[in-house]
C-alpha cells in the first residue's frame, strides 16, 4: 500500500489532519508542513480533489543518507522511476538542501536527473526531456543533515489553485489558506460572514463552496496523477462523480457579504465567484471601511486587511486600521471579528484586545490570526 504526504501552509497541520480523518483516512504521522497517511490510489485522487487545506499530495519513494555525489546517484538508481512515465514524456526535479555536505540544490537536482534519465536510457535507449514548466513527472528532493527524502508529485499545480480565480487583487491570499482560516475561526458552516476588505473575494468564495459542499478541485482541469502510467481514468471518474453528487444545490437564504474600496477588484471578485459557482450566495459592494454598517443583525467578520509588507505603504495604512477599529466598535457590537495580520504595529493601531490567537503563514510572512469579541 503506497504512502502519501499531504503538505499545507504552516499553521494548518491540525486542520489538515482532522480533514483527512473526516475523509475516512488514518493519518499516522505529521510534520510542521503536512501529514502522512497510507492508503490506495483512489484515496490519493480523493484527497487531491476534496482537501480544502492541502498544498500538494506527494508519494514518498526513497529515504536515505548520502554525503557524496556518487552516493546520491547510486541511491536514486535503487528506485525504478521508469514505471511512472514513458520515455517520450517529460520530468523536472525540485531540490532543496539544508545543513548537508551537498550544499548546491542545483547540483543535487542535476545528479538526481542524471540517475533517472540513465535508467530510461539503459532500459529503452532513449530518455525523457526536462520541462520545468509543465512536466509529466515532478520529483521532489529534500535534503536535511545529509538525509535525502525523495517523493513523486501527484498534484501537478499546487492545490490552492482551484481554477476559479483567474483574476485577483494586488496581494491575493491563497485559497487553501483562506479555507484554513475558516476552520481556525471555528466557523459553523452556516453563519453569515462579512469581509470588510474582501479583495478578490477568496475568503467568501471558499466559505460558500464549503456551504454548498463543492469539492475544491472540481473546477480544475488536471492533476499530476493524470500523467502517470498507472492513472485509472474510470476510478477518477467515479471519485469525481461522487463529489459532484454530494454538492448541495439549495442552501436556503444564507448569504456572505464582501466590501472593498476598489471597484476594479470587486469586479474581479464577482467573476471569481461566478466561475466557482457561488455568486448567488455572495453580495459584493463598494464601500469605504469608515462608512460600513452591519448588513445583517448577526454574523461573523473574517478578513485579511492589507498590512504593509504586501502593499508597501504602511504609513498610509495606519488610518485604515484606526477607521476599521472605529467601525467594529460602533457598527458591529455583539459580533466576533477574526483578523489576519502580518504586521504587529498595524494591528496595534486597532487598540483592541484579542481573545484568541493562531500563528499561520501567508506565503513567507508569519501572521497572527486574531479573534476580537466586540461587546
Amino acid at each position: 500500500m503506497p504512502q502519501f504526504f499531504v503538505s499545507c501552509p504552516k499553521g494548518m497541520v491540525e486542520p489538515l489532519e482532522q480533514e483527512l480523518k473526516d475523509l475516512g483516512l488514518k493519518p499516522y504521522d505529521r510534520s510542521q508542513n503536512g501529514v502522512f497517511f497510507d492508503s490506495n490510489w483512489r484515496d490519493c485522487y480523493r484527497v487531491n480533489l476534496r482537501s480544502r487545506f492541502a498544498s500538494r499530495v506527494l508519494m514518498p519513494v526513497l529515504n536515505f543518507v548520502a554525503y557524496q555525489p556518487e552516493e546520491l546517484y547510486n541511491q536514486i538508481l535503487n528506485h525504478d522511476f521508469t514505471k511512472y512515465i514513458k520515455p517520450d514524456q517529460t520530468l523536472t526535479i525540485d531540490a532543496s538542501t539544508k545543513d548537508s555536505m551537498l550544499k548546491d540544490q542545483r547540483f543535487i537536482a542535476m545528479k538526481v536527473k542524471d540517475a533517472i534519465v540513465d535508467q530510461f536510457r539503459d532500459k529503452f535507449g532513449v530518455r525523457p526531456n526536462i520541462d520545468n514548466d509543465r512536466p509529466d513527472l515532478a520529483v521532489y528532493v529534500k535534503t536535511y543533515k545529509n538525509r535525502f527524502s525523495v517523493a513523486i508529485d501527484t498534484s501537478g499545480d499546487s492545490l490552492f489553485m482551484r481554477g476559479y480565480r483567474l483574476e485577483s487583487g494586488d496581494a491575493p491570499m491563497k485559497e487553501n489558506l483562506a479555507a484554513g482560516l475558516l476552520q481556525l475561526a471555528e466557523w459553523d458552516g452556516k453563519t453569515p460572514i462579512v469581509d470588510p476588505m474582501c479583495g478578490s473575494g477568496t475568503i467568501l468564495i471558499e466559505a460558500a463552496m464549503k456551504l454548498m459542499n463543492i469539492a475544491p478541485g472540481s473546477n480544475r482541469k488536471s492533476f499530476g496523477f493524470m500523467k502517470l502510467q498507472n492513472y485509472d481514468r474510470d476510478m477518477w471518474s467515479e471519485v469525481l462523480d461522487e463529489a459532484l453528487d454530494e454538492e448541495l444545490p439549495d442552501c436556503g437564504d444564507i448569504h456572505f457579504y464582501g466590501y472593498d474600496i476598489d471597484k476594479r477588484v470587486l469586479m474581479k471578485a464577482i467573476e471569481n465567484a461566478k466561475r466557482a459557482g457561488v455568486n448567488e450566495f455572495i453580495k459584493f459592494k463598494r464601500e469605504e471601511i469608515m462608512s460600513l454598517t452591519a448588513p445583517i443583525e448577526k454574523g461573523v467578520i473574517i478578513t485579511n486587511p492589507p498590512y504593509g509588507a504586501r502593499l508597501g505603504d504602511e504609513d498610509n495604512l495606519k488610518d485604515v486600521y484606526r477607521d476599521f477599529s472605529h467601525t467594529l466598535k460602533n457598527q458591529f457590537k455583539g459580533w466576533n471579528a477574526w483578523i489576519l495580520s502580518g504586521n504587529k504595529e498595524l494591528i496595534g493601531d486597532l487598540k483592541l484586545k484579542s481573545s484568541r490567537k493562531h500563528f499561520v503563514y501567508n506565503g513567507s510572512i508569519e501572521c497572527r490570526f486574531l479573534k476580537y469579541e466586540m461587546r
